[in-house]
């Protein structure tokens, strides 16, 4: 079981190539057992990246979310009152990033590994974090 941050849900469908090889590794063992779990907070990160001419598909956002729900391996979780509590109160420093703390905060909630290249995950050290 793993969560993916945003950069690496793209990355993963779009571009695996960019991705790190133990992230591709846990990446392809989550697979297997269809446990990829992706925070309903980084579609709104894909959203808002695409408004703000940050990021961009083939295809419209709402399509390319469409076809990754379709995809039997990806778990969508949503931000619920939990994960929202936990986001609040992280052990420890971490920075102010509502995104990366709600990531961040599924992974907890799961016990799982985050998947990401940011550094500021990485030196969180409450959280596992693969590249």
């Amino acid at each position: 079981m793993i969560v993916l941050d945003t950069h690496a849900w793209i990355w993963f469908v779009d571009q695996p190539d960019i991705l790190g090889r133990n992230a591709l590794a846990a990446i392809e063992t989550a697979r297997k057992s269809k446990e990829i779990f992706i925070s309903s907070i980084s579609a709104w990160e894909v959203y808002m990246l695409s408004i703000r001419g940050r990021l961009s598909f083939t295809v419209e956002p709402e399509i390319w979310i469409k076809r990754c729900e379709r995809f039997d391996f990806f778990r969508f979780i949503a931000v619920d009152n939990e994960i929202a509590r936990i986001a609040t109160s992280l052990p420890g420093e971490f920075h102010t990033d509502p995104a990366d703390r709600m990531i961040v905060a599924t992974g907890r909630y799961l016990g799982a590994p985050v998947i990401t290249r940011d550094a500021k995950i990485h030196a969180y050290p409450h959280v596992e974090a693969i590249w």
